[in-house]
């Protein structure tokens, strides 16, 4: 998820492991080259349940049951303890405010938004779409499809699912302002798809900016016009205008979606990373009306002529200091594979050299030599310093396979346990 150029020093999630692109897979059919090189970010594809199939590594899961299923949502709405903002209510476009659906915790829960079942379970019943909102973060399936396929994109991921009752809509036409994947779980629902009205949006040119155009738009031919039914899956890039309707039978789906990292972010960290020059750090004259154009003219052609000779002029840690700046955003935006932290702690204390390993699956990091020789792993929060000499230890633990401290490279087996707890410790690795 690193942008950076050199392969060698940057470790990304699961480097080392193999390309085949597992959760990628079970979302596209076809081929994965193609799909990346003319769809990704261009065209929205439909990926039916039998095509899918075909690619499926041993048996295929029925209509991504494994992953999330009915069940799932009345568990999550009864007894898991769901707060706002993890649950949105809406009918035909419209959201309903959370007071009519949550409610005190009672005894030993002094909190004020708890969801109340019986509450969402009348709204639903009167043709409400009950929509649960990160449920990467609640539903370990789901979470671990996200973090996999997160890591495999190089883009953050999260998920939302949308239960709409029969023959309802939650929300009219609109667009979205980041990539999506569609996992219809149950039911079927009929999609309509129609072409961009502004192509690529932003996060801040949110589709209500335009919703005279998206209306507009609404009404002529689609793209694409299709029942989905359990196991098929929709991809869209952002722009693309769509709206679902549920069919004769209470439908399910899961929207996968993805917040691509844009050239504009490019742009944005470019731009940030010139703060150590004085010129253009300079304050504005004191008294200027900087809403007058006429005031602001030549202020902003300083500006312009000052950054395009400094972008002009060769800068070598240019690329290293933009992409530090895009680490942050990247590297924050999924966390990595689950930890149980007693048996984590446990770990951490008793390995030795025989106890097997393996980095945590969509772990963001990047491995690099500090001036005294030490080794330095960066994460997403903080740098971990080890010993001068364990680089290539280093590099084998972070493979994403399986090792024991026995194992490792360079290091005699009491040292590589060292390593190991402190790693362990530290949140990077986990038990095998």
């Amino acid at each position: 998820m690193t942008p950076t150029p050199d392969p060698s020093s940057d470790r990304g999630p699961d480097a080392g492991r193999s390309h085949d692109r597992p959760a990628l897979r079970r979302l596209v059919a076809g081929d994965l080259d193609d799909f990346a090189g003319a769809a990704w970010g261009r065209e929205a594809r439909l990926s039916r349940a039998a095509d899918l199939a075909k690619h499926a590594e041993g048996e295929q899961p029925d209509a991504f049951g494994d992953l999330f299923d009915l069940g799932a949502v009345d568990e999550l709405l009864s007894r898991r303890g769901l707060r706002t903002p993890f649950l949105r209510i809406a009918k035909q476009g419209t959201v309903v405010d959370s007071r009519h659906f949550t409610g005190e915790g009672g005894v030993g829960a002094e909190v004020s938004d708890q969801v109340q079942d019986d509450r969402v379970a009348a709204l639903f019943a009167d043709g409400h779409t009950v929509v649960l909102q990160g449920v990467h973060r609640t539903w370990a399936p789901v979470a671990d499809l996200v973090t996999e396929l997160a890591a495999e994109l190089g883009h953050p991921a999260q998920t939302n699912a949308y239960i709409t009752p029969a023959s309802s809509q939650g929300f009219s036409a609109h667009y979205d302002v980041h990539d999506v994947f569609v996992l219809q779980v149950a039911g079927t629902k009929r999609w309509h798809v129609h072409a961009p009205v502004h192509a690529d949006p932003l996060r801040s040119q949110p589709w209500n900016d335009r919703a005279g155009a998206v209306a507009a738009r609404a009404t002529e031919d689609p793209l694409i016009d299709e029942v989905l039914e359990p196991g098929d899956v929709l991809y869209l890039p952002r722009g693309y205008l769509h709206s679902a309707t549920a069919q004769g039978e209470v439908s399910a789906h899961l929207t996968i979606g993805v917040h691509v990292l844009t050239r504009w972010a490019v742009v944005d960290a470019l731009v940030n990373a010139l703060t150590d020059d004085p010129a253009l750090r300079g304050s504005l004259p004191l008294g200027i009306d900087a809403a007058d154009p006429e005031a602001l003219a030549p202020h902003v052609e300083a500006v312009a002529a000052r950054l395009a000779e400094t972008l002009a002029a060769p800068d070598p840690g240019r690329a290293e200091r933009v992409a530090r700046r895009l680490r942050r955003r990247a590297w924050t935006g999924n966390r990595p594979e689950a930890v149980a932290p007693l048996a984590q702690a446990a770990a951490s204390t008793s390995a030795d050299a025989s106890t097997a390993v393996r980095c945590r699956r969509g772990l963001s990091h990047r491995l690099r030599s500090g001036d005294d020789g030490a080794v330095l792993l960066e994460l997403a929060d903080r740098t971990v310093t080890l010993p001068a000499g364990t680089r290539a230890a280093c590099e084998r633990l972070l493979d994403g396979q399986p090792v024991t401290a026995g194992e490792l490279p360079g290091v005699d087996p009491d040292d590589g346990a060292v390593i190991v707890r402190r790693l362990l410790r530290e949140g990077v690795l986990r038990p095998a």
